[in-house]
Order: structure tokens, then C-alpha cells, then sequence
């Protein structure tokens, strides 16, 4: 039986006919049905600035045959459309070079409630806190000069029809909540972000213990930033925080350890299975089974359970993060990270929570060791060339270190550097791994899917530090 389709005009003996019939004769594919709704609300210049609401609802049929992709959506969830998509489908693919053959465990494993978020809150409760963050924020500190406050939510159920009848299915809630402030002292403005999320209900990020911590941090930083200096130009040595700082490793290693990219060989890692990648103690995953994190998934968008793959271990490469069509071709297995931004968009390998296990090291031996160097403990946007690894990022919360001691905050500081080459660069790695907030989204061809990260404090020995003082 399928709920998505319960409603419509299209019924689950046809949907299965037409997936049998045009999948008969392919490598893989799937008809993939969602049913989803979302909304924004924003609170900016002490009012409710906007509030929307969208629903989506419809399918994508893939047929796949040996690397070639046909592709086809609709919103429309009638027998008449798939069947057009069908045609289309057919027509576009025509031989079959050897199925995906390895047998998909099944589990009735959940890593979060089923429960739809938006509906378990009622619209003016929302409002409620929003202006209470507001009030709270601006009684805080008098040098406020603009607080924006945002509630975003998403309810997704998906089903995935295999050829043979085979159903697949997933209830996916997802919230965030974010704050940014604007504080102006002695004529100079810093604005500062901060938020948390993940795969539950409002209330389980919206007590007020909660929500004032946001507001606090975001207000922190903000007050940090005001008292900054230029950042200091040159190559020295780098301490990076725990948690949210691991979105370097996001981008600068996990996109080269995504499978699409090792099949083409267009991977800096493409040949190096196997080989020493990283210093010793640099262990690092890509975990789909964390309870109620943002970038964990019970099957991924193809159906397959998730897990945790394990990417790098001591410093050795052991696996590539893998679809379906990627691991056949690779003759090998899909690790669950086959994912996709919607009914309208492709499958494709993409990370989950992508994270650095603990090492043995405190913070405090890594700063005591540096003579001179930066303490980096937030990211904002950044520059990545997948490819190669090479980066580019903004610090938004960075300290200067000298003689083994935290000093002043500094601002505009940038780091550039190479993923595979900071790997090997990193001295220390920190007993205290921490995730991020639930804040992450992770863009790709066009797509963007929540994700998470996650590390310890390292320390790389070698980076080239972008700033504004030489």
C-alpha cells in the first residue's frame, strides 16, 4: 500500500507495472515518490518580516544502464504521465551491461520520529518565540542594532518502487532555528550567526534554555568580532576548534572521497586505497545512523539502509563513499550515501555526517605548543575545487596565538590551503570531537541536502593564513 499514492490518480499495480516493464531490461532505476512540505518564518526589524509555505508532491523515474542516466519527473501522479515518462525513458536507453547484484540488507531501523514538525506546532507559538528572541536579544545588550530570527521547518515522506513490487519508504522531519544580531559600538558594526537543528520536532530545540543559548552565542560572537584586529598574513601553524570547524574536512576531503568523482578518476584520492593520506590518528567517517542529526538518513534515496563507512583509518584510505551506479561500476557495494534534492533532481554520492573521530591530544597542549599562529574556532563561506581539494575560508571567530597563549581576536582571516596536503599536516588530534548545531547544508551540481560534520581541535602544523596585517 503507498500513501503517497493513495490520493491519487495513479495506482500502485499500475506504478509497479510501468517500473517492472520499463526497468526489465536496465542495469537499475527506481520510481521514487515524495509528498513534501516546508515553511519559513522570519522575524527582522521587530516584526514578522515574511512567512511561507510550500507543498511538493511527485515522482522521478530513473532508468539506468551501464553509466548512462535517463531521468524523468513529474508533479502530475497520473497513470497517463508515467507512462509518458516511461516512453521517454526507453527510448533514450536500449542494452544492459550487468545489474547491480549485491543483495540490499533491509532494517526496520529509525534514526528519528516520524512525526511531522510543522503540524506538531501550532503557527502562533512559533510567533510567540520569535518575538520573545527579539525582546530577549535587544534587552541583553543595548548596542543591538538589528536582530533577524528565523524558524525553518520540513516534513518529507518518500517511498521508492523497485522493479519486481519491491516498496521502500521514509518519514523525514527536519527544523533549524538561527539567530543573527547586529551590534554598532563607537561607530564600528560586526553582525554575527548562529543556529542548531536537526531531524526532530520545534520543541526539541525551542525551550527557552535553548533558544536564549542561541541568542547568546550569537551575541558572543558578535562582541568578540567587535573587539578584533587585522588578522596576520603569512604560513604558521593552526589550531582548529572542535565541532563546526570540521566543515573544512566536509569540503576539502569529502567531495574527493565521494564515489562519482574516484570512478572518473577526477579525484586527487582516486588512486590511493589503501595508501597513508593523512597523519597517524586521523580517523575519519561518514555516519548516516546518529540519532536525529541533520544529515542522517534510515535509507538513503534509493532505498539502501544507512550505515557508517569508514573513509580514512589512521591516516589510510579505506573506502569511497558510494550510490548505486558509482559502486557497480566500481564493483563494489553502496555505502547508503545515495542522495537527492528532491523528485525533480538525480541520484548521487553525497555525504551524511562527515566526521573525525577523538584523538588523544587536549586543546590546551595545542595552543601551549604554538609560538605563533591562529586559534580558529568558526567557519563562514569558502571557496572549494572538488577535484583537487584546494580551499579557501572566511573565519568568522579566530584568535591570534603567541607564545602558546590565546590573544586577541582578529578579523578577515582566511585559510587557504590543499585538503589532501593539510591531512598529512596535522601534528595533534584533540580528545574532545564535538558536532555541529544542525545547521549544515551541503551544495552539489545544483543540489543542496542537509548534512553534518564533526571533529576534535587539531592542529596543523603548516597553512597559509590570509589576513590583513603583514
Amino acid at each position: 500500500m503507498s500513501k503517497i499514492l493513495k490520493n491519487s490518480e495513479l495506482d500502485i499495480t499500475s506504478a509497479n507495472s510501468i517500473v517492472s516493464e520499463t526497468l526489465n531490461k536496465c542495469d537499475d532505476g527506481e520510481l521514487y515518490l515524495e509528498d513534501s512540505k516546508s515553511e519559513a518564518i522570519v522575524l527582522d526589524d521587530n516584526k514578522i518580516k515574511s512567512s511561507s509555505y510550500n507543498s511538493n508532491l511527485g515522482y522521478g523515474l530513473r532508468a539506468v544502464t551501464d553509466d548512462v542516466v535517463a531521468y524523468s519527473h513529474s508533479s502530475d501522479l497520473t497513470k497517463k504521465s508515467l507512462n509518458e515518462s516511461s516512453k521517454n525513458l526507453k527510448s533514450t536507453l536500449s542494452s544492459s551491461n550487468g545489474a547491480y547484484n549485491f543483495e540490499i540488507k533491509k532494517t526496520n531501523k529509525k534514526y528519528y520520529t516520524e512525526q511531522d514538525p510543522i503540524e506538531a506546532k501550532n503557527f502562533k507559538s512559533k510567533i510567540e518565540i520569535l518575538n520573545q528572541v527579539n525582546e530577549y536579544v535587544r534587552k541583553t545588550d543595548n548596542s543591538v542594532k538589528q536582530v533577524t530570527a528565523t524558524l525553518l521547518g520540513e516534513h518529507k515522506s518518500i517511498e521508492i518502487i523497485r522493479n519486481g513490487g519491491e516498496i521502500l519508504t521514509d518519514e523525514r522531519p527536519l527544523v533549524r532555528f538561527n539567530v543573527s544580531v547586529m551590534l554598532e559600538k563607537n561607530g564600528r558594526k560586526e553582525t554575527a550567526v548562529y543556529g542548531i537543528g536537526g531531524r526532530q520536532n520545534y520543541d526539541a530545540y525551542l525551550k527557552e534554555a535553548d533558544w536564549k543559548n542561541v541568542c547568546d552565542e550569537a551575541l558572543r560572537i558578535a562582541s568578540v568580532n567587535l573587539n578584533s584586529k587585522p588578522a596576520p598574513a603569512g604560513e604558521m601553524q593552526v589550531v582548529l576548534g572542535p565541532g563546526w570547524p570540521a566543515i573544512l574536512i566536509h569540503e576539502a576531503v569529502g567531495h574527493g572521497l565521494e564515489g562519482d568523482f574516484n570512478r572518473k578518476k577526477t579525484s586527487a584520492f582516486h588512486n590511493l586505497v589503501g595508501q597513508r593520506v593523512a597523519s597517524e590518528g586521523v580517523t575519519i567517517i561518514d555516519d548516516g545512523t546518529l540519532e536525529n542529526r541533520r544529515g542522517s538518513l534510515s535509507i538513503d534515496d534509493e532505498g539502501t539502509p544507512t550505515e557508517k563507512t569508514v573513509l580514512i583509518e589512521n591516516g589510510i584510505l579505506k573506502n569511497f563513499m558510494q550510490d548505486r551506479l558509482n559502486a557497480r561500476l566500481m564493483k563494489t557495494k553502496s555505502t547508503g550515501n545515495g542522495r537527492r534534492e528532491s523528485y525533480k533532481h538525480v541520484v548521487m554520492p553525497r555525504m551524511r555526517n562527515t566526521i573525525m573521530l577523538n584523538g588523544k591530544h587536549t586543546q590546551e597542549e595545542m595552543i601551549k605548543s604554538v609560538k605563533k599562529g591562529i586559534f580558529a574556532v568558526s567557519f563562514g563561506g569558502g571557496q572549494v575545487d572538488i577535484t583537487s581539494g584546494k580551499f579557501v575560508f572566511n573565519c568568522t571567530e579566530a584568535y591570534e596565538i603567541i607564545d602558546g597563549k590565546v590573544g586577541s581576536p582578529i578579523k578577515g582571516a582566511t585559510l587557504i590551503g590543499d585538503g589532501p596536503s593539510a591531512l598529512k599536516e596535522v601534528l595533534m588530534v584533540g580528545n574532545d570531537m564535538m558536532l555541529d548545531p544542525g545547521i549544515g547544508t551541503c551544495g552539489k551540481a545544483g543540489q543542496g541536502v542537509p548534512v553534518g560534520v564533526g571533529q576534535p581541535s587539531l592542529l596543523i602544523n603548516k597553512m597559509t593564513v590570509g589576513g590583513t596585517q603583514l
